[in-house]
């Protein structure tokens, strides 16, 4: 009888040890680089699947999250003083062009511009992370082409845009079928996260939420001002 209840506890005990320990394909802050390609003032004007406010808010979750869990990240633009214009208010809050070595390209496909290639293998990290503009040209080309040289991709669907849904949509299902992994803005934010109890974070995630979340971020701003949490 001894035995069987030894036997049982080392179970019970196996499977909590277990049920702590986090799937490897969560992103930790550690584990992966993140790519912002090509968010330009116009590549937003044809952007049609998400209006612009939501599209831009949701940037500024994905590049305030990289920056406050200083996750490797590079800014990518294409033909910045030609054509597509700056990079998005959002995220030059957080990555200023004069001191973030953003790489501007000729390219659509980012993977084929060499120093922006270089750039992301440079980062050592086999798992990446993107979001841009457009969904179906300048998404789609790295990622089924990191994909192929064996990364481990995701990208981020409300902080991508296309000119039409059915654009955005076919993009999405093309990446999915060759193994890319989608995921949201703040779906990002709070997998970085994890656990509210990391004190170091917690207060820098909240305010990014409370002022770029939406009805979250009204939520935050109640629970801080009513009942004082």
């Amino acid at each position: 009888m001894k035995k069987v209840l030894y036997t049982a506890v080392l179970a019970l005990a196996s499977v909590a040890a277990f049920a702590q320990k986090p799937s490897p394909s969560l992103l930790s802050p550690t584990n992966h680089s993140l790519v912002m390609i090509d968010y330009q003032s116009q590549m937003a004007f044809a952007t049609k699947n998400i209006n612009p406010e939501q599209l831009r808010t949701n940037v500024a979750l994905v590049a305030g999250a990289s920056k406050i869990f200083n996750v490797p990240t590079i800014v990518t633009t294409v033909a910045e003083t030609s054509f597509s214009g700056p990079v998005f208010p959002e995220v030059q809050e957080f990555y200023p062009k004069a001191t973030s070595n953003y790489i501007d390209r000729t390219t659509m496909n980012c993977w084929e511009d060499l120093n922006a290639q270089k750039a992301i293998a440079g980062k050592g990290k086999k798992t990446l992370v993107m979001g841009g503009l457009w969904t179906s040209v300048c998404i789609v080309g790295p990622v089924l082409s990191a994909i192929n040289e064996g990364y481990t991709v995701y990208f981020i669907t409300d902080a991508c845009g296309d000119v039409s849904t059915e654009a955005h949509e076919m993009a999405i299902t093309r990446m999915v079928q060759a193994g890319a992994r989608p995921m949201t803005s703040m779906q990002y934010i709070l997998e970085l996260q994890r656990d509210w109890a990391r004190s170091e974070t917690y207060k820098a995630v909240t305010d990014l939420i409370m002022k770029y979340g939406g009805a979250y971020g009204i939520g935050i701003q109640y629970a801080r001002t009513v009942i004082k949490h």
